[in-house]
């Protein structure tokens, strides 16, 4: 316990100091919610315009809303930027305080990762919650509205795998400052790891309702862990064996990367030159 006390209070304390920006949340709540609608009503008016392609689809009308609204409430729990905190160390040479405390310092940027993306995540969530969850069915648009889970089951799966997938996307958060440190720069690595994020993770459309072809491939990547194979399994678009296997798979992502990053931490950290001072 003692050894992880260092680690808890860095957690902590990033997630405590984040919380205090309330005016982002309230910004990107709004913007999220812009967002969210307009995708909404493009998933009403396609299932509307096409009823033999809604039939056939996976995804019912409402799970499609409901994997929407959840979509724009975690999008902070996915790694689209490099931890600022980090880039900006690496930037001024602070990162060399980093490496002189006595505790590892692949584990502590992953606790600060973690807490950095947890703590903006969880106003906009319960905001959204509160908006799309109580609000819209308040007003009539009930239909538009963020259901609840189907069953039981749906809500414990989707307990379990919500911090699952925080550890993944926090373990590829870490693969993208290890970039940043070895290149000395977040520029370039945010940009090509935003796209990436956006398609491959569900955000941009539920992976569901991808070509047949693909549904494999899009299954088993690791971006699928960070969002939809949560929300998939949410809505009860996962079930049984299949969600046992969304499950795994977040758990063999999160090793995966933990391992890779460590590796490659290792040597970033043997040659890392520290610029500024």
């Amino acid at each position: 316990m003692d050894a992880a006390r260092p680690y808890l209070a860095a957690f902590s304390s990033r997630f405590l100091l984040m919380l205090q920006y309330r005016a982002a949340a309230i910004a990107g709540f709004a913007t999220q919610c812009w967002w969210g609608g307009i995708k909404v009503m493009i998933y009403a008016a396609f299932f509307a315009a096409a009823p033999a392609a809604a039939a056939a689809s996976p995804m019912t009308l409402a799970q499609v809303i409901t994997y929407t609204w959840l979509a724009q409430a975690l999008l902070a729990l996915t790694p689209w930027n490099a931890d600022p905190e980090v880039a900006l160390a690496v930037r001024t040479g602070a990162v060399a305080y980093d490496r002189l405390r006595p505790v590892d310092t692949y584990s502590l940027w992953y606790v600060r990762g973690g807490a950095w993306m947890a703590s903006r995540a969880l106003p906009r969530a319960a905001l959204m919650l509160l908006g799309a969850g109580l609000v819209l069915p308040l007003i009539g648009l009930s239909d538009w509205a963020w259901k609840p889970p189907p069953s039981f089951a749906a809500a414990a799966a989707f307990a379990i795998s919500l911090p699952l997938a925080l550890a993944l996307a926090t373990a590829f958060l870490m693969i993208v400052n290890i970039i940043v440190a070895a290149t000395l720069t977040d520029r370039g690595i945010n940009v090509l790891f935003n796209s990436l994020i956006i398609v491959f993770s569900g955000n941009l459309l539920p992976l569901a309702l991808y070509p047949d072809w693909a549904q494999t491939a899009l299954l088993i990547q690791p971006f699928a862990g960070m969002m939809d194979i949560p929300l998939r399994l949410y809505v009860g678009q996962l079930q049984g064996s299949e969600a046992l296997l969304g499950l795994g798979l977040q758990v063999f992502w999160t090793v995966a990367l933990i391992l890779l990053g460590r590796v490659a931490m290792a040597r970033v950290m043997r040659r890392l030159d520290v610029q500024g001072g």
